[in-house]
């Protein structure tokens, strides 16, 4: 069963930066691309940036160009994101995301930017 286990949200200031780590399990991970979503209190859930399968071409949306960077790790099953130059309104609760037939989730987890 598919299984996806975001880690490394937080507090931080204004300018600070935070690596979010997302584990897979129960499907073949160099397969698929992945994705990384985000949901602040009161909004809908939005994509964030999206990695191919093998890692060689990444989208981003645009109100974080230039300050983060998804990357993963195919023999490590893992998908990343650098967030630099965090903003107060980056604050949300991040979500990896894989889309196969269905989309699957994980837990999420809390980014907070606040000083």
């Amino acid at each position: 069963q598919v299984q996806l286990v975001e880690s490394g949200g937080g507090l931080v200031q204004p300018g600070g930066s935070l690596r979010l780590s997302c584990a897979a399990s129960g499907f073949t991970f160099r397969f698929y691309a992945m994705n990384w979503y985000r949901q602040a209190a009161g909004k809908e859930r939005e994509l964030v940036a999206t990695i191919t399968s093998t890692g060689g071409s990444t989208n981003y949306a645009d109100f974080v160009k230039g300050r983060f960077t998804i990357s993963r790790n195919n023999a490590q099953n893992t998908v990343y994101l650098q967030m630099n130059n965090l903003k107060p309104e980056d604050t949300a609760v991040y979500y990896c995301n894989v889309r196969r037939t269905n989309d699957y989730w994980g837990q999420g987890t809390q980014v907070t930017v606040s000083s």
